[in-house]
């Protein structure tokens, strides 16, 4: 498989139009501009796929449904460049740090593949930045210690890497002075961080670091934290430090200590129900983010129904659900008792039907209240309509907020919104 050295060395010649398909995650997202400022570095010339002669497509291959992105993807960019509008093609990412010899063989269309980029720990390479300039993805970790049953991240992202508190601090201060006015910080597993190079759990500590930092950023979100790694140390951080959003995303999977000891997630039903009563408890304006899994081999409609019971009593404010994906390699591929695929949906499907209520029931309680909202942009056709997101929101995963506003906003602005209409996942409100 060639990698992205050895592609970039043989293929590109200086001033190449080069365009990104990112597919997936956020962190994929972080990835995709590692490699768009190595190649801007480089001669390169990043523009829109529209307009490129070189087209990198950034694979996911988490589950089932997301290698099918990709490989649709990959399809639509090898039929561009038979027609002649395109005239290369560069296959990156998870799918072909996985599969690149497979592919190869499969896709001889495609010029190279270049798996996933490396961290280094002592330093971010300079990012050429996708995200809208008010806000900006942190990555400061790769991998994790996990070893979920379900989950082939490991094995495709390999071992756990944490970057140093210095680069980090020092990735922040350069998007501060540009007028970032939100982080999120991303990692498989960011409740680990530190583990590795400081021997103990350091994302508290980092986040006062950041703390200190920021004067243009004003939210600190925190996103992708394993539920037996939240420290004590970590809540009071949250509770303390107005910079950090109360909004965790935290990954649950499951309740049944059945499942849980399956998906061998290091946690019981016992200690997962007293971790959220103490972030409850300590941050009480805290809005919780959560997915759960739903047909995992020898789920029995026991354990179903405890799921269910468990959602409904403890009221998520964000929660998304998966069906279980059989993933080649993973110890949960070998077990016996494989679901139906009709039982994974339906159970998917009751899930988020009980969802969809509590999200509704949630989002109506805001009405009449003041939100502080981080304007995103305006909206199209809407003279003096704007879409923005409260500390609540993570960008591109959860709800906005429409805002009404004789005064004219940017993208950028926090304004005060009074809330007079509620939706399933989304608010409208006028600035105050």
């Amino acid at each position: 498989m060639k990698t992205t050295l050895d592609f970039q060395k043989e293929r590109l010649s200086a001033g190449q139009k080069v365009g990104v398909v990112n597919l997936g995650c956020a962190r994929n997202l972080v990835d995709a501009q590692m490699m768009l400022g190595r190649l801007k570095k480089q001669g390169q010339r990043i523009v829109e796929v529209s307009q490129a002669q070189t087209v990198v497509v950034n694979t996911c291959s988490f589950i089932e449904e997301a290698r099918r992105e990709s490989i649709d993807t990959i399809l639509d960019m090898v039929e561009l460049k038979k027609k002649g509008k395109i005239q290369k093609v560069i296959v990156a990412g998870c799918l072909a740090q996985r599969y690149g010899s497979q592919l190869a063989l499969e896709f001889p269309e495609v010029d190279a593949f270049m798996g996933t980029p490396t961290l280094n720990r002592d330093n971010m390479p300079q990012q050429l930045q996708l995200t809208p300039g008010h806000f900006a993805y942190v990555k400061i970790c790769e991998s994790c210690f996990n070893a979920c049953s379900f989950c082939a991240i490991p094995k495709i992202k390999g071992k756990f890497i944490s970057r140093t508190i210095e680069s980090i601090v020092q990735e922040v201060r350069r998007l501060d002075a540009q007028g970032v006015r939100e982080i999120n910080i991303i990692g498989q597993d960011i409740t680990a961080y530190g583990m590795d190079i400081y021997r103990r759990k350091s994302l508290a500590r980092l986040l006062k670091e950041l703390a200190g930092v920021c004067g243009n950023i004003e939210w600190i979100r925190l996103l992708y934290a394993f539920p037996s790694h939240v420290t004590d140390e970590l809540i009071e951080t949250i509770a303390g430090e107005p910079k950090v959003c109360p909004y965790i995303d935290m990954p649950l999977q499951h309740i049944s200590d059945h499942i849980l000891l399956e998906q061998n997630r290091n946690i019981t039903t016992r200690q997962t129900i007293e971790l959220v009563q103490k972030i409850r408890r300590r941050i009480p304006e805290v809005f919780l983010r959560t997915t759960f899994i739903a047909g995992l081999p020898g789920e029995t409609d026991g354990d179903f129904e405890e799921l269910r019971r468990f959602v409904n009593d403890f009221r998520f404010e964000r929660a998304g659900v998966f069906v279980y994906s059989k993933e080649e390699g993973t110890k949960a591929a070998q077990m016996k008792e494989q679901v139906p695929e009709g039982v994974k949906k339906r159970r998917l499907d009751a899930l988020m039907k009980d969802q969809q209520v509590i999200s509704s029931q949630i989002q109506q309680s805001f009405v009449g209240r003041s939100l502080k909202v981080l304007i995103e942009e305006k909206e199209k056709g809407q003279a003096a309509t704007y879409i923005g997101r409260s500390q609540y929101d993570a960008p591109d995963v959860d709800g906005v907020v429409y805002v009404r506003s004789e005064k004219a906003l940017k993208a950028g602005d926090f304004v005060q919104v009074k809330i007079t209409d509620a939706y399933e996942y989304d608010l409208a409100g006028v600035m105050e």
